[in-house]
């Protein structure tokens, strides 16, 4: 699990592999500089002492560089030469310039890199409860719109922080050299900017994070409303959904338009102390000229690197609010990498899983609300365990518990397999181990064979159809044109919710692990494919543990034990013929599933 940093600290983290081309731009940037602040100085040197009379300095570097070429007389007589020095002192400036934005570039990439592989494969990691308190609209923003604008910061701006810190020391140092005075006039505006721009980051970061948080809405309502497009659909819904997320979208135009309105403010007063910054230097410059102080060529070199340090420090408002912006989009990115992982003990335990699973007086409570209360029960190696509950009862968070996708605290009891607590268990070899087939199973947009042979992914194509044909599905499979290499769409959405489920059990059953956990994912199919599904796990299970799961009777008749679950408790334990012999929940729900109950009882339904 990371820390948490400051932004810098968490970006140069993300910048392993890349830090040497990151200070390649900065060696880059160092050589733009010089040879862009080159160019001035022959200028000054050039109407100083060239074209006019005035004596160079002794120990100054352009001095020295024109005795070099033969002295003032010589360029004096040849003033192509310095002509050509500026020509190649441009051309060498925006070649390191050149060079500093591909470096750049490379590095952000590399970076940004980093940084999604990261967070992919900590999400990868975070345990079920986090996935279940937070949108995926949501996670989907912060994986992308804050990781672009970590992205755009850096390639745009942060290159820009180094050129500015830099740009403005080799100015101030030059400025000083020609003349104090004016060189104060030039600073003297400078703290100001920065100081207002230290002011306006404290006050639109807040903005910029009631932003993100509003978009961050948008999307999940986007996202929510493209996954049940048919329950849309189907209760016509349109006009709900299109007047929900107009709402939304008008609270996050408007924390935008809010941010627009704060930023032109603040854009507009720093055009106005760059301006003053300039003329300024350019009255004082004048006047300091007219009584003797400044030379004509010094004058020029100071308003050169005036208008040169003017941008960058104008800019430095706009560097500071895409810095807050990318402050409040790492911060949102470190929220998810600093959530805790998954974690497996110390020396954890690889069994073999072909025991007994026993549940030793397990309590569970999802937020406060209690689901399970003080549940016992034992699963017999190679038997069929049913478990039948109304909706509440706590028969989904059996599977959970059992595949771990929640854990249990120490003092709520505890769940082994061959004896020894799962807790102990490798996570990932407990889940490979633990067949779980969901009522709602989840398909990829892959081919039906993919979605089969997902956990293996290189099983034989006789193993895969032989596990279609004990879920019932083949025949469905091969009705498709392209059988087993047809695509289907997202999420499954081009299958029944009974191919769905028929495909979901293949997957299990091809998986072979020795406990098979069958959570209502025969509630699509109809009795007849439902007993001849629960007739082929039979034959094709054998010496594995299968637990069902169903408010079916018909679908857990056959079982060798039945638990009967009744606001989380065990109400009842037994087989098929025990339960219907004593007056329970379990002989009231089959009395009102069989036509028999149905005569007796005017029609009732389970409805717990």
């Amino acid at each position: 699990m990371m820390r948490k940093k400051s932004t810098f600290g968490f970006l140069f983290d993300m910048s392993r592999g890349v830090r040497g081309t990151f200070l390649a731009v900065i060696l880059f940037s160092v050589l733009n500089i010089i040879f862009a602040f080159l160019m001035p100085q022959i200028v000054s040197f050039t109407v100083d002492s060239i074209i006019g009379s005035e004596a160079p300095s002794d120990s100054g570097l352009i001095a020295a560089i024109a005795d070099a070429f033969g002295g003032r007389d010589t360029l004096r007589a040849n003033l192509l030469l310095i002509c050509t020095g500026v020509v190649l002192c441009a051309a060498a400036a925006n070649f390191f310039s050149c060079l500093a934005k591909d470096s750049i570039a490379r590095a952000t990439q590399g970076l940004v890199r980093n940084l999604r592989n990261s967070l992919f494969v900590h999400i990868q990691h975070l345990p079920f409860s986090w996935h279940s308190a937070n949108s995926t609209g949501d996670i989907i923003q912060r994986c992308t719109y804050d990781t672009d604008v970590v992205r755009e910061f850096i390639y745009s701006q942060l290159i820009e922080v180094v050129r500015t810190v830099l740009l403005v020391a080799a100015a101030l140092i030059l400025m000083f050299r020609m003349n104090v005075r004016l060189a104060c006039v030039c600073l003297a505006t400078i703290p100001v900017i920065i100081l207002y721009s230290l002011l306006f980051y404290r006050r639109i970061s807040r903005q910029f994070l009631l932003a993100d948080e509003a978009e961050g809405e948008v999307m999940t309502d986007v996202q929510e409303n493209l996954t049940v497009v048919r329950v849309v659909r189907a209760f016509g819904r349109e006009r709900f959904e299109k007047q929900k997320f107009e709402k939304r979208l008008d609270v996050f135009t408007n924390k935008w338009v809010d941010l627009g309105y704060t930023l032109g403010f603040f854009w507009g007063i720093g055009d106005f102390a760059t301006a003053a910054q300039l003329l300024a230097v350019i009255c004082v410059g004048a006047y300091l000229g007219a009584v003797g102080e400044l030379s004509l060529g010094n004058f020029l070199a100071f308003v050169t690197y005036t208008q040169s340090i003017a941008w960058p420090v104008r800019s430095l408002g706009r560097t500071l609010s895409e810095m807050s912006k990318a402050g409040v989009s790492v911060r949102r990115l470190q929220e998810i990498l600093d959530a805790p992982a998954e974690e497996n003990p110390p020396d954890a335990l690889k069994p073999d899983l072909n025991g007994d699973i026993v549940f030793d007086r397990v309590s569970f409570a999802y937020a406060g609300t209690p689901v399970l209360k003080d549940l016992s029960f034992t699963v017999r190696r190679g038997s069929t365990f049913g478990i039948l509950g109304g909706t509440g009862s706590g028969k989904s968070t059996i599977t959970y518990l059992l595949n771990r996708l929640y854990d249990l605290a120490p003092e709520n009891g505890r769940i082994t397999i061959s004896g020894i607590d799962i807790c102990r268990m490798d996570l990932t070899w407990l889940r490979a181990h633990v067949g779980l087939v969901l009522q709602e199973p989840f398909l990829f947009s892959k081919t039906i064979r993919e979605n089969i042979d997902i956990v293996n992914g290189n099983s034989p194509m006789e193993d895969i159809r032989a596990a279609a044909r004990a879920a019932k599905v083949e025949d469905d499979i091969l009705s498709f044109p392209k059988g087993y290499d047809t695509v289907v769409g997202e999420r499954g959405v081009t299958l029944s919710g009974g191919q769905k489920q028929r495909i979901a059990i293949a997957r299990a059953l091809l998986s072979g692990a020795p406990v098979l956990v069958f959570d209502d994912s025969m509630s699509a199919v109809d009795m007849e494919t439902d007993a001849a599904i629960r007739a082929s796990l039979l034959e094709n299970t054998g010496g594995q543990t299968v637990i069902l799961i169903s408010h079916r009777i018909s679908t857990l008749m056959t079982a060798d034990r039945i638990l009967v679950l009744e606001d989380g408790h065990a109400a009842d334990i037994g087989t098929h013929e025990e339960l219907i012999a004593r007056d329970g929940l379990y002989r009231r729900v089959f009395l009102t599933q069989t036509d028999a109950g149905s005569q007796q009882n005017g029609g009732d339904s389970f409805a717990q």
